[in-house]
């Protein structure tokens, strides 16, 4: 069992549902300007989420979880992920992933002024999230 002094909260959010709520020892995900890892009494910090897994290190093991944008409260006792969405692997439907990652694909590799490359880009980075959570 870790040391009291080592543990934290978590909180996950999304527009429709509390995600996740609980204890860590340390947490794990992508920001824009790259990916952390945070420790209890970590700096306070507020920085923009982007699309990766969030791994959630617990006393009982680790849990894993597709996060798609949004933002990130660190503070010493707490961290809060506002995420655009989240899904855990067994809500994941990975052919769905892998068609949208198909879709992302081909729209990228249109050379037409009608494509939306940010748009598709984002897509691109939301089905590899959704793949790589799944396995």
């Amino acid at each position: 069992m870790a040391e009291e002094n080592k543990i934290f909260d978590v909180e996950i959010i999304t527009p429709d549902r509390v995600f996740f709520t609980g204890k860590a020892t340390m947490i794990e995900f992508n920001t824009a300007a790259g990916e952390i890892g945070v420790y209890k009494n970590h700096i306070p910090l507020t920085t923009v989420l982007a699309p990766g897994v969030v791994t959630i290190t617990m006393d009982d093991g680790k849990k894993e979880a597709a996060v798609h944008s949004g933002f990130a409260q660190i503070l010493s006792e707490k961290v809060t992920l506002l995420a655009e969405t989240a899904e855990w692997p067994d809500e994941i439907d990975k052919k769905r992933a892998e068609a949208a990652l198909e879709r992302a694909k081909e729209r990228l590799a249109q050379k037409t002024e009608n494509v939306d490359y940010a748009r598709a880009e984002l897509a691109l980075r939301r089905a590899l999230v959704r793949i790589e959570v799944k396995h």
